[in-house]
């Protein structure tokens, strides 16, 4: 009987693949389906770190050492030109390519032209609806006395989410990396069908549990890793950690670089003495295999990768419904819901108090991690693509 053909597929990032943030998701993304088999065609706008050789790398905003620059044409002008090049490829790989994967804001072109040729489309979801996005974040900004920053990527763009939107409908299916993003979906009407589920993961060979040193005499540790900013809930761990009993001989560390105005505002909580802003970290693995639990009370993301970074390390999660975190309440995390704080620091207390839940939960957390590294995440991708194929057959 003859080998199942590889899936032949067009992956499209206009951005700089394999920098930081969500540029490291795609990045690893095609790493994982490489390593899955995949025959992967990349179109990047620039590729910042190296692919597996079996990755067919065009480059569409760059060339050796020259960059377009982002900044001096604006990240839409320089997406909308990268859609543009790509659209104009699909339409001379009808039969040649399986399925095509775009992301936001640089989709629109490819996905009209994927259509004409009849080549199937997953558009990624890196974060909640978009409109969901705009509009919770804006009404907690305001319940805090604060705008974004103009420019901001979560501050209210109207031409992006117009853009968007119709790259949402155009799309086949969505790729929706937590039930949350999936649920403001549905919230928004779009039908279950048209959403497929994935997942992210992260590296376990730089966040593992190796060397993790407890000392269960000392006080609680908690993390926050990120973009310090209303969206991440930065002000809920702050408020529960502080009516919590483990600000008298714990430590709260904060490793992120905060939002113009938002540090103002939370002076009172930030000054108080169990309270460390470490700003920008390098070595957050090191910090993670440091500290006993990660916070992350989030109120909208996609699925945040610093939490299962954190499982590798050992953490334990308290985390919001939002934070796409892969979790189960009570079995290998602690989960509230989105602006909960008595429910957070009912969490932290019981940490806290009670060391053997704490042990309980990370051991549970660890021996399932194997299902959330990049690896497994590419796998789950592959599957979500063949689904998607099937269906449009």
């Amino acid at each position: 009987m003859p080998s199942k053909r590889p899936v032949r597929i067009l992956y499209s990032y206009g951005l700089r693949l394999g920098a930081e943030r969500i540029c490291y998701t795609a990045w690893q993304q095609v790493n994982s389906l490489a390593a899955g088999g995949a025959d992967v065609t990349l179109f990047a706008g620039s590729l910042e770190r190296p692919l597996p050789d079996n990755v067919k790398v065009k480059t569409t905003l760059s060339r050796g050492k020259l960059r377009l620059p982002y900044k001096a044409l604006g990240t839409i002008r320089t997406l909308a030109l990268h859609d543009y090049i790509v659209s104009r490829r699909v339409r001379k790989l009808k039969g040649k390519v399986d399925i095509i994967h775009v992301w936001p804001s640089a989709a629109l072109e490819t996905l009209k032209a994927a259509a004409e040729v009849g080549i199937p489309t997953v558009l990624e979801r890196p974060n909640a609806h978009t409109r969901f996005a705009y509009t919770v974040v804006q009404e907690e900004c305001e319940r805090l006395g604060m705008e974004m920053p103009p420019g901001h990527e979560h501050a209210f763009k109207p031409k992006v989410l117009e853009h968007e939107e119709k790259e949402f409908e155009l799309a086949d299916r969505l790729l929706c990396p937590s039930d949350f993003v999936r649920e403001t979906f549905l919230d928004a009407g779009f039908p279950a069908g048209k959403l497929k589920r994935h997942q992210y993961g992260f590296d376990e060979r730089r966040f593992s549990a190796a060397g993790r040193t407890p000392n269960p005499d000392k006080g609680l540790s908690m993390l926050f890793v990120g973009g310090c900013a209303p969206r991440k809930g930065v002000h809920y761990a702050l408020r529960a950690w502080l009516k919590s009993a483990a600000c008298t001989n714990g430590s709260f560390l904060i490793a992120g670089e905060f939002v113009t105005g938002y540090a103002e505002i939370l002076g009172e909580m930030l000054s108080h003495p169990s309270v460390k802003v470490l700003g920008h970290r390098r070595d957050v693995p090191e910090l993670m295999r440091q500290s006993d639990v990660l916070v992350l009370p989030s109120i909208e993301e996609g699925s945040a990768l610093v939490t299962s970074e954190a499982r590798g390390c050992g953490c334990v999660l308290l985390v919001s419904d939002a934070a796409g975190a892969i979790c189960e309440h009570n079995e290998n995390a602690l989960v509230h819901h989105v602006g909960d704080v008595d429910s957070l620091t009912k969490h932290i207390n019981m940490l806290n108090e009670d060391r053997s839940l704490l042990s309980r939960l990370q051991a549970s957390s660890l021996a399932t991690v194997d299902s959330i590294t990049w690896q497994a995440a590419g796998r789950r991708l592959l599957e979500a693509y063949e689904q998607t194929i099937n269906e449009s057959r």
